[in-house]
């Protein structure tokens, strides 16, 4: 079963957590596969409060996730998830596209006035 598309709503929120740059690179981080929380906070000169509000973000947007490392439930591991950027991916190519179809109608408005104006300089 399938998930349903991402809403303009859901654009908003991932878009609105990853407007920290604090945030954008805990991502960057996460790419390379998951992390505790300290490894996380170790490459920040943060608190480890402030780091939490920015796990929580993080978490809250569905952007990561987390998972208890063995039995200790203080240890937590923290990965990315596909979803929700696979959303924001599909946002940014309707956008592209839409751009692209606005450049491409310009080049033939512009070409189109070039030849009318060679044509009538001919006459």
């Amino acid at each position: 079963m399938s998930a349903a598309p991402a809403g303009p709503e859901d654009i908003d929120r991932i878009l609105a957590a990853l407007a920290d740059p604090t945030r954008r690179r805990m991502v960057d981080m996460l790419r390379d596969g998951p992390m505790r929380a300290g490894e996380l906070a170790a490459a920040f000169d943060i608190s480890g409060p402030a780091v939490s509000r920015h796990l929580r973000v993080l978490r809250e947007n569905a952007l990561i996730e987390e998972e208890e490392e063995g039995d200790d439930r203080r240890l937590r591991v923290y990965r990315l998830r596909a979803a929700p950027f696979a959303d924001l991916q599909a946002w940014l190519e309707e956008v592209a596209a839409f751009w692209t179809a606005q450049l491409s109608a310009f080049k033939k408005h512009a070409e189109g006035k070039s030849r009318k104006g060679k044509g009538a300089k001919r006459k």
